[in-house]
């Protein structure tokens, strides 16, 4: 990479705007279903724009007319200083609401369709990654994506506030506008760069914190069997390594913003200073009048702060196009294989099974070597061995929940590649060795599989597992929750 490309500002628009607009797209389909009030955001976003570019070219009147002591003008302005600010007050209300709501619209729809693609994924793609990539894609990268609307709408309207600044200025004073505009390009350089940089340590950082999240998840399932290991003291060493690992990267990313805040701290001080040297010399060379040189220094030292800005919309734009594309790989990506099956549906399966010369491997290690047998419906068959020789494979082969390396696996002789998911798992029940109960309602658990089953379902289902009699001794009965794992 070339070491000047981050002055490259073409770049910048074609490479980051082009991505920008791209995630936008993709945000946007999870925010249209308030559509009309995303219309009214609009507009009040348009009022508020215009305002922000008015306003500042008032309150340099104001200063001018309270210098000249033309009172008449300055009450004037002041009455259309509080009309117009009433109006920004109201507009950035509605603003504030309407960005709630298209928050509030574009969060859940993001996280139910993430939700959705994740239950989709393959077993195998499921096994090679730590649940804390889920969990923080579905927590934190929802949440700036969700957000995005808001953000680049105040940050644009705070820009353009900045720029209504820079006009005021550029009608009283050209050259010294000149001036202010080549110190702030050298302030957005730096900026620019800090924001690169920054983006690049919090990519590392966010794996990391997947890794700690993924890491407290497996311990907080695994605490019965690290007591029964007596094992908490290797666990809490490793979480530990985890932790400092992470918060080293963390302090990475706000060494980064510490460096370069000071740089342009000093910057915006040496710009105050020159601004101000001119401004003296134009007063006395009689090329400025007090009352323009006292709206130019009023301005200028907040014109420095539209670097800020920029530096905040840039990191937030760079921001969001991370967790876009970190939803968006989950979504639509090679790394997380989704699961295919076929269109053939069966209405009522027999129990026809057969295994035809099945081969599967998990990791390389090859689990099933040619295997075939069938098994007719109304049959009972039991499958004997040691652990590890791939009784339970066989049972998650055909349901599908991995694919075979070659061989054909059929149900009432039809191939399970070009079964539908419903015809498969519909029609196979498999109770594990250790079933997963939800942190929910025993009823609720049961409703999870079943949206609308009856008590009397229920009860029935109970009562042939012989658990009737227990849950109903229990204070709340089929209402008690069973805690998480059950």
């Amino acid at each position: 990479m070339s070491p000047l490309k981050w002055y490259n500002l073409s770049s910048f628009k074609g490479d980051l705007m082009k991505e920008l607009i791209k995630n936008l797209k993709f945000a946007w389909k999870y925010a249209k279903g308030e559509k009309y009030k995303i219309i009214k955001y609009m507009l009040a976003t348009i009022v508020a724009v215009i305002i922000s570019l008015v306003v500042p070219i008032l309150s340099a009147r104001l200063i001018i007319y309270l210098t000249d002591n033309n009172f008449y003008q300055l009450i004037f302005i002041g009455i259309v200083c509080f009309v117009v600010e009433n109006i920004r007050n109201i507009t950035w209300y509605l603003i504030r609401y309407y960005s709630r709501v298209i928050y509030r619209e574009t969060f859940t729809n993001l996280q139910t369709d993430l939700g959705r693609e994740i239950l989709r994924i393959e077993n195998k793609s499921l096994d090679n990654h730590s649940s804390g990539v889920f969990i923080k894609r579905m927590t934190n990268d929802t949440s700036r994506i969700a957000d995005i609307f808001w953000v680049l709408n105040n940050n644009i309207g705070n820009i353009i506030s900045d720029l209504g600044m820079f006009s005021a200025i550029f009608i009283i004073n050209k050259f010294i506008f000149i001036c202010i505009v080549l110190m702030v390009l050298i302030l957005y350089l730096i900026e620019h760069k800090r924001v690169d940089m920054y983006n690049k340590k919090d990519k590392i950082f966010r794996k990391k914190d997947e890794n700690v999240a993924g890491f407290v998840g497996e311990i907080i399932r695994g605490t019965r069997d690290i007591k029964m290991l007596n094992a908490e003291d290797s666990f809490i060493k490793e979480l530990h390594t985890k932790i400092v690992d992470l918060n080293k990267s963390r302090h990475d990313m706000m060494e980064v913003d510490s460096k370069y805040t000071l740089l342009v701290g000093f910057t915006r001080d040496l710009t105050d200073l020159i601004v101000l040297l001119l401004i003296i010399i134009m007063i006395v060379t009689k090329n400025l009048a007090v009352a323009n040189a006292l709206v130019i220094y009023n301005f200028s030292k907040n014109t420095s702060w539209i670097i800020d800005d920029i530096g905040f919309f840039l990191e937030k734009i760079k921001d969001f196009n991370l967790s876009t594309t970190r939803i968006f790989d989950i979504i639509n990506s090679d790394e997380f294989k989704k699961e295919e099956f076929g269109n053939v549906h069966i209405d009522k399966v027999k129990g026809n099974f057969e295994f035809k010369d099945v081969v599967f491997s998990y990791d390389k290690n090859k689990v099933l070597n040619k295997v075939s047998f069938k098994i007719k419906a109304n049959e009972t068959v039991a499958f004997v061995g040691k652990t590890g020789v791939g009784k339970t494979t066989i049972f998650n082969l055909l349901c599908k929940m991995y694919d075979i390396d070659s061989g054909v696996i059929t149900i009432d002789d039809v191939d399970i590649k070009k079964l539908d998911k419903d015809t498969i798992r519909g029609s196979i029940t498999i109770i594990s060795q250790n079933p997963y109960i939800f942190n929910l309602s025993i009823k609720d658990n049961f409703k999870l599989v079943k949206q609308y089953l009856t008590d009397e379902e229920m009860h029935e289902a109970c009562k042939l597992a012989c658990l009737d009699d227990f849950i109903e001794e229990l204070p709340d009965k089929y209402d008690t929750i069973v805690g998480e794992g059950g």
